[in-house]
């Protein structure tokens, strides 16, 4: 089963949704803004990519945290900082059969469902 995790209205996200469904990619969708994130869900992500990959350090989110919530970053504070805050998640997050990918690039979702 391929699911899609992400925030219904972030453009990125709506990015996705019409490559899959362009491309006849069957899908579900997780909003993690609105139903939250399992700590099981973060983990899986981190330990496939990379706690630095999965935390959006780029967004308003994150860059809106007070100086000491940034320092000593590690792998257990950022699940415990995207948990409490899911807007800090990198979008999207696909998970299918094979694996997971962080993001959205075209190239890299046409590689991971050829025609």
């Amino acid at each position: 089963m391929t699911t899609l995790y992400g925030i219904k209205a972030c453009d990125t996200m709506k990015k996705a949704f019409v490559w899959l469904d362009s491309h006849g990619i069957a899908h579900d969708f997780h909003d993690f803004k609105k139903a939250g994130i399992e700590r099981a869900a973060l983990e899986r992500w981190c330990d496939a990519a990379g706690w630095e990959k999965v935390i959006n350090r780029a967004g308003t989110t994150f860059r809106k945290l007070p100086d000491e919530a940034k320092q000593n970053l590690d792998r257990d504070k950022a699940i415990a900082l995207m948990r409490e805050q899911p807007s800090m998640i990198k979008r999207p997050v696909l998970e299918y059969a094979e694996g997971i990918e962080i993001g959205f690039k075209p190239e890299r979702y046409a590689a991971i469902f050829p025609a």
